[in-house]
């Protein structure tokens, strides 16, 4: 039966660009529709205030470069180009210490051992463990992850040089007991569990040893900004497609699969029909079931999906001038991610809150200062700061609601901020603060959930987003998935828009 394209992909997030960018590439007749006015998703950027490129979602490109995406779709052709940042990550302390991680472990280690005697070689020690052990998880991320083939990889891979039991224990340990186990200086303790916080599992919750283990690669892949925004990958990924004679629609919001004999026949919006031979939703897992009609398509597990209560909060600030650190060493201070949190205890407390429905009342900041290293996010002499912070519960206790409570908030951002680089209150030109509500308003994020759905155990690997949904084909024939909800999860890597990929084009072949 002949069809208007041989796929359509629902939302342009950069997974769902990824899955088409490789199906148009392989000769496949594509069109994507988004319901938004520009393609990206959370990895998109917009002028927001005269001059200022505003991200409006994921900023540091980190998990993208353990992959080949850019370099199998050349999108360095299509507009693409990666500023290193060096050092990768900068945390500043109130006492006037700071730890700078650069790409190169040599450099960092002889760095820390210069700050705390000793902690050098055990932060070396720490990297040379887990190295192998990181690479071979960032190969299950690559692949489908059904038990057969995790089992494999954990098999063949890399692992660590560790005794099988001591390996085993701090693999299901939470991440601050691994820690722990490695570091006396309770600060380079603090800078590497709050990186691996931001998956969003506590430093308290068990099995989580993983997020904390995977921070080898960064000396591996770096850190790394478009020249641009965030969103020049999207873009990069949009004049791909077109330049392969794909369709991208905005302004496009899709109002139904269409389902016949349980079988994917296209999509329809505005009272119009499109058909193809398969059809991939890369919407959040919710919201791809909730198009599946009549409603006996939708799977079981679709009402069983654990969304979460937030966990982050965003405020981008454009100032007209720079930000200068009291502890650190100018540009190099403002290049990487500043993580700004003093200790453990810091961390806890936040998470502490938000369990409680609170927004987190000393919240840990990372800092974000992208215009150090590209100045075409600012105009002269101004500069772009961003501040991720949590724990901000979407849900909130009592009878409080964002709309109300949101300068406030935003305002203990600025407090929080001012501690480590004072004034920066009487720069300020522009501001938008992304708390949960916003981000599921402006960018379906349900329940202000960056990450989609809850990145524990229960809801990874062959359980992401739900048992029997893992490898990417959705509960219609003909029908794919990817995005956020599925395998590996959320963050700027594009590793579940090329495992679809590779589903859809063994389907189509």
């Amino acid at each position: 039966m002949a069809t208007d394209y041989d796929l359509i992909t629902i939302g342009a997030g950069h997974n769902g660009l990824i899955t088409s960018a490789y199906a148009a590439q392989a000769g496949y007749r594509v069109a994507v529709f988004e319901q938004r006015d520009i393609v990206g998703g959370a990895v998109s950027t917009k002028e927001l205030f005269p001059g200022f490129q505003v991200d409006l979602g994921g900023s540091a490109h980190i998990l993208i470069r353990q992959t080949p995406i850019v370099e199998e779709l050349e999108l360095e052709q299509y507009g693409l180009t990666y500023i290193e940042l060096d050092p990768m990550f900068v945390a500043p302390f109130p006492d006037g210490d700071v730890i700078y991680f650069y790409r190169d472990l040599d450099r960092t280690v002889d760095h820390i051992e210069a700050l705390f005697p000793g902690e050098g070689q055990a932060y070396r020690q720490f990297v040379e463990d887990w190295t192998g052990f990181a690479r071979t998880m960032r190969d299950i991320f690559l692949a489908p992850p059904s038990p057969i083939e995790v089992g494999k990889r954990m098999i063949t891979g890399s692992t660590s040089p560790l005794p099988w039991q001591k390996e085993l224990r701090h693999i299901l340990r939470p991440y601050q007991e691994v820690l722990r186990s490695y570091f006396e200086e309770e600060k380079l303790r603090t800078a590497i569990a709050w990186m691996a916080a931001q998956s969003g599992p506590p430093p308290t919750e068990p099995l989580t040893g993983p997020f904390a283990l995977w921070h080898p690669l960064y000396h591996e892949g770096g850190v790394a900004r478009p020249k641009g925004g965030s969103g020049m990958l999207t873009q990069a990924l949009r004049n791909h497609i077109e330049s392969h004679g794909g369709d991208i629609h905005t302004e496009a919001r899709v109002d139904e699969i269409l389902v016949d004999r349980d079988t994917a026949r296209g999509v329809r919006l505005n009272g119009k029909s499109y058909t193809a031979r398969a059809v991939c939703s890369a919407t959040h897992a919710r919201e791809t079931f909730d198009h599946l009609l009549p409603q006996q398509h939708r799977p079981d597990s679709a009402d069983g999906l654990r969304i979460g209560n937030g966990f982050g909060a965003m405020l981008r600030l454009a100032l007209d001038s720079p930000v200068s650190y009291k502890a650190g060493d100018g540009d190099a201070a403002r290049t990487g991610l500043q993580l700004l949190c003093r200790d453990m205890t810091q961390l806890r407390s936040a998470y502490g809150d938000h369990l409680s429905g609170r927004p987190a009342t000393d919240p840990p900041l990372i800092g974000m200062t992208f215009s150090a290293a590209d100045d075409s996010l600012a105009p002269p002499g101004g500069e772009v700061l961003w501040l991720w912070g949590q724990y901000f519960p979407y849900e909130l206790d009592g009878s409080a609601t964002w709309p109300d409570i949101a300068d406030a908030v935003a305002d203990r951002f600025i407090n929080q901020f001012e501690t480590y680089a004072p004034g920066i209150r009487d720069s300020i030109v522009g501001q938008l603060f992304q708390h949960p509500k916003w981000l599921e308003e402006h960018l379906g994020l349900y329940r202000g959930n960056v990450m989609h759905l809850e990145m524990s155990l229960d809801q990874m690997f062959a359980a992401r987003p739900a048992l029997g949904l893992s490898s990417y084909e959705g509960p219609v024939d003909d029908m794919f998935m990817t995005g956020a909800s599925t395998h590996p999860g959320g963050g700027i890597m594009g590793a579940s828009g090329r495992n679809a990929a590779r589903a859809l084009l063994r389907h189509l072949g």
